[in-house]
């Protein structure tokens, strides 16, 4: 880690042995380390863009984009870019079998509900629609082109599967059908309250 490890560590040290699912909390560090690295990259890239273009700045909408941007980078680092730090050290494995996706829908998230505890039952569900519901909150406030339902919904459909099919090509989590659903009703869920928003905005 290059800016949280400090404070990892100080955490590590305290609580490594007392809790059981610190490798959650590790998760969690490094991919919002990452996500730190590969956003500031964004902003000398973005910067260097504006600059280049002579572009006159709208702050609303380059705040809103970068809403956007750590969303997305902080996504990817949790649920594909897990292990390592740089692309380039990741190796796909094109040898795995389409067998191991679980292409029936729903079906594994019900069995959750028979475990002792139901937190993974609803991580599995409200936890992937909570995902993904910045995604169609933000995706129509950036750009008008975006107000269509189809569209952002589409988006959020195809974020999923290509989070999905990289996380089975990278082996660094468990392709299924079901985050696909509850991850484009999350897009649904996001759109339909800057839907609402709209409409409430309108009428004030």
């Amino acid at each position: 880690m290059f800016f949280l490890n400090p404070i990892y560590q100080l955490i590590y040290t305290y609580y490594a042995g007392r809790l059981n699912h610190f490798p959650l909390i590790h998760l969690v560090f490094i991919s919002l380390d990452k996500t730190i690295f590969y956003f500031l990259i964004f902003v000398i890239l973005r910067i260097a863009f504006l600059v280049w273009r002579s572009q006159k700045i709208v702050w609303w909408h380059e705040f809103y984009l970068v809403l956007l941007v750590i969303y997305l980078l902080l996504l990817l680092c949790l649920t594909v870019f897990r292990q390592h730090y740089f692309p380039w050290e990741f190796h796909p494995l094109w040898h795995r079998s389409f067998k191991e996706i679980n292409w029936l829908p729903l079906v594994e998230t019900w069995k959750l509900t028979n475990g002792k505890s139901l937190i993974d039952f609803f991580y599995n569900s409200c936890g992937n629609v909570v995902w993904f519901l910045p995604l169609g909150l933000l995706l129509p406030v950036l750009s008008s082109r975006l107000h269509s339902f189809v569209r952002v919904v589409g988006i959020g459909l195809c974020l999923s599967v290509l989070i999905e099919s990289l996380q089975f090509i990278l082996n660094t989590g468990v392709s299924d059908i079901d985050d696909v659903i509850f991850n484009t009703l999350g897009t649904i869920l996001g759109y339909a309250i800057w839907s609402i928003v709209q409409r409430i905005s309108r009428k004030v």
